[in-house]
């Protein structure tokens, strides 16, 4: 009576009102995982225990794609440590200080460098946090804010990168297309993630904040100055993830800070065209289509961190032996976003016995079965992409349950301007769901790249999501009737706008 049903959802429901009320993301999901467990073993001990360590936490923590995301999370943590020792985060941030005179200005280099590592949103959150918390920190800038403004460049940017890794997944679940080509023609009609992408312009320039994230942002003032004084800070301006301070060598400089990133950033991209087959003829975005993201950011990291090493080693700035005992201090830093991810991915196994993704896909498909909600179909896929993903935690897993029923739908017609648009809706709900998650990987890795508490970074968020989500609805219901991303489009941003300045007037 449990699977393919409502209480299929229930594990994931627990876990994240638990999470939200009680402000500790650990117990929360594993008692979610633990209810998930009861409900499919038909609350046997013995099946219950057997379910959640064998079946699910097991399995996930055996599975190759998510192994490599493990070691490149662990790779890149060693990768930070390497730079802050090296003194070269310090360099960058007085140098950052000296040129972005504003607070503004830092949010907005912070967007910027959001949108120009596209290639992957793990990749993306931890990079863009590393480069610039000491920026964020410097202009008082609260950790939640940074997180969001990770998070809000991370899957929302790679969904419409036409060369990420979102793309090659999207593409994947296009059976009888060419999926790239259907991607692209989706990318004006992705509200979600373009409207985002506005609203933290329109938040910026504006200078305001409204919510959780209003009373943060005002509480970061103060945190600051107590960690200037030397006091210990209040609450989350050094983050869950923070280390004890180790030596700083002096001599470190930009350079030591850049020359990393680039390599890094270069690495990763050869990684993943290499496992798509690039060397072996492929051209560059077949290649980047065909890779696996997990290798290939593995291999990338790897080689990167080698090269750093190097560098640090030629430059001495870092001796070996710093240098070494560099490696596992950013693996300890690493463990509460690892430990969470685990828990995130034993709970998506505990919701997929139950059949969560079967109940949900079939929802959708009485609703495109009707003639009558056609029109509105596209505003329908978006809210209940946004739904699936947020129970579940995965933007991938939704988007490939929902494309191929609206590939269906309209029997692959490409021709067909509401399929495409429909299309998009789910991948748009896909990300909002998953923005709004805190059971989410990229939710996880922007709270791990902030170092920001997870739960606190989850609840400052969620009001800029929401509201983000509902004037894409709005746009999608034009959209369905208009058919028209030159007209919807501007409709979408100017309602966003809008919105936004009725808050700021309204000082919500």
């Amino acid at each position: 009576m449990f699977v393919n049903s409502f209480w299929s959802l229930l594990p994931a429901i627990i876990a994240i009102a638990l999470a939200l009320i009680t402000k500790e993301v650990y117990s929360s999901l594993f008692i979610g995982i633990v209810v998930g467990g009861m409900l499919y073993s038909g609350f046997s001990f013995t099946g219950t225990i057997e379910h959640v360590f064998v079946d699910g936490m097991i399995t996930q923590l055996s599975d190759s794609w998510n192994v490599g995301i493990l070691i490149f999370l662990v790779v890149l943590g060693s990768m930070v440590m390497l730079m802050n020792r090296a003194g070269g985060s310090a360099a960058f941030g007085k140098w950052a200080v000296e040129h972005v005179k504003t607070k503004a200005g830092a949010q907005i280099a912070t967007i910027l460098l959001g949108v120009l590592i596209f290639i992957d949103d793990y990749f993306n959150c931890l990079t863009v946090g590393s480069v610039m918390r000491p920026l964020t920190d410097k202009h008082k800038i609260s950790r939640e804010k940074l997180a969001y403004l990770i998070d809000a460049t991370a899957a929302p940017v790679c969904i419409i990168a036409p060369i990420s890794s979102w793309a090659a997944a999207v593409t994947g679940f296009v059976d009888g297309a060419n999926g790239l080509t259907l991607f692209v023609r989706a990318i004006p009609y992705n509200f979600y993630a373009l409207l985002t992408i506005a609203m933290m312009f329109t938040l910026t320039l504006a200078d305001f904040d409204f919510g959780p994230m209003k009373k943060v942002e005002r509480d970061s003032l103060k945190e600051l100055k107590e960690m200037a004084e030397g006091k210990e800070p209040s609450s989350s301006m050094t983050g869950a993830t923070d280390q004890p301070h180790p030596p700083v060598s002096s001599k470190g400089k930009v350079i030591h800070l850049v020359l990393p990133i680039i390599t890094l950033i270069i690495c990763c991209v050869i990684g993943m065209i290499y496992t798509g087959g690039f060397f072996d003829g492929e051209n560059f975005v077949d290649a980047f289509s065909n890779s696996d993201a997990s290798v290939g950011l593995v291999y990338g990291s790897v080689v990167a961190l080698l090269i750093t090493v190097i560098f640090y080693l030629a430059t001495r700035v870092l001796s070996f032996s710093e240098c070494m005992n560099a490696i596992p201090e950013g693996f300890k830093s690493m463990v509460p976003a690892i430990l969470v991810l685990t828990f995130a991915w034993t709970l998506k196994t505990m919701t997929d016995s139950l059949g969560a993704k079967d109940y949900v896909a079939g929802m959708v498909q009485n609703v495109a079965g009707n003639g009558a909600f056609m029109n509105l179909l596209p505003a329908i896929v978006f809210v209940v992409g946004a739904f699936l993903a947020f129970a579940t935690g995965t933007s991938w897993g939704t988007f490939g349950i929902l494309i191929p029923i609206v590939v269906n739908v309209f029997g692959g017609d490409m021709n067909n301007e509401l399929m495409i648009i429909a299309i998009s809706a789910c991948m748009a709900g896909a990300v909002c769901g998953d923005h709004c998650s805190p059971i989410s990987d990229t939710t996880i890795m922007a709270s791990a790249g902030a170092q920001c508490n997870h739960i606190s970074h989850v609840s400052t968020q969620l009001p800029y999501a929401l509201t983000a989500a509902v004037v894409s609805m709005v746009a999608y219901v034009f959209a369905g009737f208009i058919r028209n991303w030159l007209i919807c489009l501007p409709i979408g941003i100017a309602l966003m706008v809008v919105t936004l300045l009725a808050i700021k007037k309204a000082d919500v």
